[in-house]
């Protein structure tokens, strides 16, 4: 039998949500006053979820590694937040972004899961504009849209290239409320090192105090986990250089399943890579695709040209540039998915076109929508009859510095381009993984009571996220969806704990000094001894990098058996190694960043191995798994949906042993048909 139960409830799709909602069972206020909820991560998932329940009467606890909860990493998204508005009148509706999103995962996620997604979008941007986020607007006063890839609506809203910031910041403020009225008890710079089980279920963490190196125990009659991804598991990705995979690891090893761990997200317009000085690479935003066009030269001469400096970009004739999205895929054009366009890059790089002195970069051009769109938009409005070149410009460029100003500064900052000038380089990078934690419809995990929300769990992308739906998930699972599901699982508990005990006018705390709490801080703390004691030569990050070179060499944007079987030997090699010859220098009862590191990097060391047998077993290409074995003709994703429709969900059984678990996928309202966007 499958270990496996979705918890899907039964009934037509659309209404299977309105239904869990009507019937779900409720805590009464005088309850929710006795039970707490710790939560791990004060992104937008975290920190929604916490000023959630606290506004309903839980007491939440919430913990973060950085020194305010707005420095989450949810604050680095720039381009957008998808929902079902409709606004621009193109034909959106709840159906179409259920169907793009399960189209863009690949036919990889649960239908349910994505469709309830779908319905609470547009409850999102109303909670959004109630708090004062300062979306973008049209002249009229409207919210605007733009364009995002896999789809051929506008549904993306936006605030400038800032989103996320500014969404994070709604929700930071809804959480300091909270803080301020005593509902919820803050700790910053603490980080969760394991999860306390008793009887089975989740019943607090043990948290480090990063400034003082203090272990201290926390009790919670539930555990939120909004820990974000493990993109840097690659070393180089967009992800800011503190996220990592602790908190769900440690989940992982207490009984949690790891859900398709390999679905690695690799997005197409990133700064390219420098050298090896660089710690973290910078993302430029897919929204830029909205109004830039993708090119290289179609001669190799002249990328030869471009990679030595003989040529500039704008030395290069429109005759003689190949804006290979666009002709590859007519119907979407230069707003294909992220997999389909960074695969497309890198064959077009690989095929020696690339154009920076590395020979990995393409360009992202806007000289043609700023002239041609804005400027001529711009001209018209000023009754500007016969515009010059310059002019167009000079129009184009305020309406693009207005959208996405912060962006191009930015750019200029790294590069020392000018990209109002001259185009931008771009080339893939590790961006956002899909896999995470499996969880049911409850968004819990396989252990009781614990429960994992936004990227940190594997429940709405399937093989690929669609751009702008990161924000969507993170703030529909904190918002609208756990309020309700933890309600299923807390109300279980408090007649359980009242039988139990006779009485009903109180709920079982379990105290902190339980053999449980004890044992989990015990092996904690000689975990952060062995790693102090090894006092070898090497530095954290020469481990890391060398992890991340085999990640990306053999499990990146192509994977194939052989390299994934390579990869394998090799990460069981460096771990081996780091155990042997890791030197982190203080002591654990201080503030310590590098022993932060090292407990980090640790466990990426054992992801990663799982990632590559996650990458190995499934014999197939889809989304941002792409086996090099399994390709049409045309260079194209070749899923097998006979052997492989469903989510991976592996089990820990001790170290680099796991045991696979299958959660067959459903589709009742979509046809499972080839992915195309030509």
């Amino acid at each position: 039998m499958s270990k496996l139960d979705s918890k899907i409830p039964e009934g037509q799709l659309d209404q299977k949500w309105t239904t869990y909602k009507s019937k779900v069972a409720l805590v009464n206020p005088a309850n929710k006053r006795s039970l707490e909820i710790v939560v791990v991560g004060s992104g937008l998932a975290g920190a929604s979820a916490a000023a959630t329940l606290a506004e309903m009467g839980y007491k939440v606890k919430v913990f973060c590694f950085q020194d305010s909860p707005r420095r989450a990493h949810s604050i680095a998204a720039q381009g957008g937040i998808n929902a079902a508005k409709n606004y621009q009148n193109d034909g959106d509706s709840i159906y179409r972004l259920f169907y793009d999103t399960i189209k863009g995962g690949d036919y990889r996620a649960r239908e349910a899961n994505v469709h309830r997604l779908s319905e609470v979008s547009g409850n999102i941007i109303d909670q959004c504009v109630a708090q004062g986020v300062p979306l973008a607007r049209e002249y009229g006063g409207m919210l605007s849209n733009r364009s995002f890839g896999g789809t051929q609506v506008q549904r993306t809203f936006y605030a400038a290239g800032q989103t996320g910031q500014q969404l994070l910041l709604g929700a930071y403020s809804a959480l300091e409320r909270q803080i301020g009225l005593g509902t919820v008890q803050m700790f910053s710079r603490h980080e969760m090192l394991d999860v306390v089980t008793i009887d089975g279920k989740a019943r607090g963490i043990i948290a480090r105090d990063l400034v003082t190196g203090k272990l201290e125990r926390h009790f919670g009659h539930a555990v939120l986990l909004c820990t974000g991804g493990y993109g840097n598991v690659f070393f180089l990705s967009t992800n800011a250089m503190g996220s990592n995979v602790t908190a769900a690891w440690k989940a992982h090893k207490k009984g949690a399943f790891f859900g398709n761990p390999c679905y690695t997200q690799i997005h197409p317009t990133c700064i390219p890579v420098s050298g090896d000085h660089q710690s973290k690479l910078t993302l430029m935003s897919e929204s830029l695709r909205n109004d830039g066009r993708i090119w290289v030269p179609k001669k190799k001469e002249d990328a030869e040209a471009l990679r030595t400096g003989k040529k500039k970009p704008n030395e290069i004739i429109e005759e003689d540039r190949d804006y290979y999205l666009e002709r590859r895929y007519p119907a979407f054009g230069n707003l294909v998915p992220r997999d389909v366009a960074s695969r497309a890059a890198k064959e077009r790089c690989d095929a020696g076109f690339g154009v920076n002195q590395t020979g990995h970069a393409v360009f992202l051009d806007f000289t043609f929508n700023m002239k041609e769109k804005y400027g001529r938009t711009e001209a018209t409005k000023l009754g500007i009859e016969k515009p010059t070149d310059d002019q167009l410009k000079e129009l184009g460029q305020a309406v693009v510095k207005e959208k996405y100003g912060n962006l191009f500064d930015m750019y200029a900052q790294i590069t020392g381009v000018d990209p109002y000038e001259q185009p931008m380089m771009i080339y893939p990078a590790v961006h956002y993984t899909m896999g995470g934690l499996w969880v049911d419809y409850n968004l819990m995990t396989t252990v009781p009571g614990m429960y994992a929300l936004g990227e940190a769990n594997f429940s709405d992308h399937g093989a690929n996220r669609l751009g702008a739906s990161a924000l969507m998930q993170g703030l529909a699972d904190g918002y609208f969806v756990i309020p309700y599901t933890i309600g299923a699982y807390l109300s279980a508990e408090v007649t359980r704990m009242s039988a139990e005990k006779g009485k009903t006018d109180s709920i079982d705390k379990v105290k902190t000094n339980h053999p449980e709490f004890e044992k989990s801080e015990k092996e904690v703390k000689e975990r952060i001894d062995r790693l102090l004691n090894i006092k070898g030569t090497k530095s954290v990050d020469h481990f890391h990098k060398q992890l991340g070179h085999v990640m990306w060499d053999k499990c990146g944007m192509a994977r194939n058996a052989d390299g994934l079987k390579k990869a394998i030997e090799e990460i069981r090699k460096i771990r081996a190694e780091f155990w042997k010859d890791l030197r982190v220098l203080g002591s654990g009862d201080e503030l310590n960043t590098e022993l932060e590191k090292a407990g980090r990097v640790a466990d990426f060391l054992e992801l990663g191995e799982l990632m590559c047998i996650d990458a190995l077993h499934r014999n197939e290409s889809c989304g941002g798994h792409f086996r090099e074995e399994y390709q049409t003709d045309e260079g194209e994703a070749m899923r097998d949906d006979d052997n492989f429709a469903y989510a991976a969900a592996w089990e820990y059984k001790g170290e680099g042993q796991f045991e696979l678990n299958k959660e067959e996928l459903k589709f009742e309202a979509i046809k499972i048909a080839a992915r195309s966007y030509k």
